[in-house]
């Protein structure tokens, strides 16, 4: 399959311009392919939840506070936030099957170096190296796009993107399992392994295509600004709470990083070939899809933070649910398997509705399942502290899961239709950018959303021998907070310019 010759058709991209799109040659299987990328995808995002078992282990393992123990979390978002445009900008320039080649490495080499970590400075580089694997989501993505079949590409795109909520979740009882019977040192063990597959995968399966844009070189400039802008605005955001949020040190980051953005937005405007044209992105449909993509972002957060939590606490807490950690993943990975389960079903949507429609569903999808966890959440309040009713604790278990299944398949439809909706609208030479930066929007709402929750539960605590938790109020607020960021995305998204079902097909 590697080397295919494509065949090339003019396709409307739904705004009155033609963009060129390839396809496999008629026999070829699409099969391994959407295997490949879908499995690639998973991967990767298992990074994001490997380490959330033993967050609390980790000053201890490395022998050092907390607060230096953070940057294993912190230091995988800020450089995922900043390799995902860029990847994708790569990708349109060089191709994209060589960028995810090129992008897996880092990741194989940082789960060996997180691995045989002894100290906690090495571990926080093999994190960063992680990160650098981010942007091959979007970047598949893209790829789906440029050479599936039209017929199949909407279903391909939806299972790929979301893959990165998939592999979070189904990441999270497998890393409780081996951090409770096993050397946390596996996990990565594991991983790395994978990602050597996945390598294999992308070598032997994925057609080469030839780039679609000119190179007209590479904007390092562009990505000094990015990447500068976005560490300070996102360390600021994520340590705030530990910083104080009146500090010099996060009013100083927050300052410095709008004021490096803005005067990155004005470079790049200027610029005839930019990272990322931000004129493209001013387009009411890239413009809006990117702002609903920041409060589904926000929207994801709640969910993965507060029912963990709740079903961890001891049952004498009152609201409480005293599973074990692997416990806790087990109920939480139908989360991951219903976004599985729905991706076919959103890219059907998309054909016959338009993604617009998909996107506004999963606004009112993710707000009903929020709805449900936090309804279930009110009814433990009023439980005394103390023993509780085994039957009681298991319905309430179920109630919950059903709860998060329900956000679950809101994330896949949302998954699913960002992308269409954002390839739907800029030419081929800029697709892999732009879905990568649509990608970094979503990082930057789940960013806010984890500061805003941080500081809600800072705030709303109870003591319980000895110890500061949150309140159940405090969880509750939190996912209504979720709720109300999936219901401001449905309503972005049905103010997305076109007619549904009419010029915002799947595949352009």
């Amino acid at each position: 399959m590697t080397g295919a010759v494509a065949d090339e058709q003019l396709l409307d991209d739904g705004s009155g311009e033609e963009t060129l799109a390839e396809e496999l040659e008629p026999g070829h299987r699409t099969g391994p392919i959407v295997a490949t990328l879908a499995v690639t995808g998973i991967v990767v995002s298992l990074a994001q939840t490997l380490v959330v078992p033993i967050i609390s282990s980790l000053p201890k393992i490395f022998h050092t506070d907390a607060s230096n123990t953070s940057w294993i979390i912190t230091i995988t978002l800020l450089v995922g936030a900043i390799a995902t445009p860029v990847t994708g900008r790569l990708g349109d320039l060089f191709g994209k099957k060589k960028l995810l080649l090129i992008a897996i490495v880092p990741f194989i080499v940082g789960s060996v170096l997180c691995a045989v970590s002894t100290s906690v400075v090495p571990m926080i580089v093999g994190r960063g190296l992680q990160g650098l694997g981010s942007g091959m989501i979007p970047l598949g993505i893209s790829l789906l796009h440029d050479v599936l079949p039209k017929e199949k590409a909407g279903s391909a795109i939806a299972l790929m993107s979301a893959s990165m909520g998939i592999g979070g979740a189904l990441g999270l009882p497998i890393a409780a399992a081996v951090s409770e019977y096993a050397d946390w040192r596996v996990l990565f063990w594991a991983t790395g392994a994978a990602a050597v597959v996945a390598l294999l995968a992308i070598w032997f399966f994925l057609p080469v295509r030839d780039p679609k844009g000119h190179n007209h070189g590479f904007d390092y400039v562009g990505t000094l600004g990015l990447a500068v802008g976005l560490v300070a605005l996102l360390l600021a955001i994520s340590k705030g709470a530990e910083w104080g949020w009146g500090s010099d040190l996060t009013i100083g980051g927050l300052a410095v990083g709008v004021v490096v953005l803005l005067a990155w937005g004005w470079y790049e405007v200027k610029r005839k070939h930019p990272l990322v044209d931000l004129r493209t992105t001013a387009r009411p449909v890239v413009l809006l899809t990117n702002i609903a993509s920041v409060f589904v972002g926000f929207a994801m957060y709640s969910i993965n933070l507060i029912l963990p939590q709740v079903m961890e606490f001891p049952v004498a807490l009152g609201f409480g649910l005293g599973r074990s950690m692997l416990g806790m993943g087990l109920w939480m990975a139908p989360t991951g398997i219903a976004m599985m389960a729905v991706s076919g079903v959103g890219a059907r949507i998309s054909r016959s509705r338009g993604p617009k429609v998909t996107l506004a569903l999963a606004g009112l999808v993710i707000a009903v399942g929020y709805g449900i966890s936090a309804l279930v959440l009110g009814t433990l309040g009023n439980r005394p502290m103390g023993p509780a009713d085994p039957s009681t604790v298991t319905w309430t278990l179920v109630l919950l899961c059903l709860g998060a299944i329900v956000v679950g398949c809101g994330i896949g439809f949302a998954y699913g239709s960002m992308p269409a909706l954002i390839m739907s609208s800029v030419p081929a030479n800029e697709k892999a950018a732009a879905n990568g930066f649509n990608s970094l929007t979503r990082s930057l709402g789940s960013t806010v959303s984890a500061a805003v929750i941080g500081v809600i539960l800072a705030q709303m605590t109870q003591q319980l021998q000895g110890f500061t938790v949150p309140t159940i109020g405090g969880f509750i607020v939190s996912l209504g907070l979720g709720c109300a960021g999936a219901a401001v995305a449905a309503v972005v998204a049905l103010a997305i310019p076109g007619k549904p079902g009419l010029g915002q097909a799947v595949r352009h």
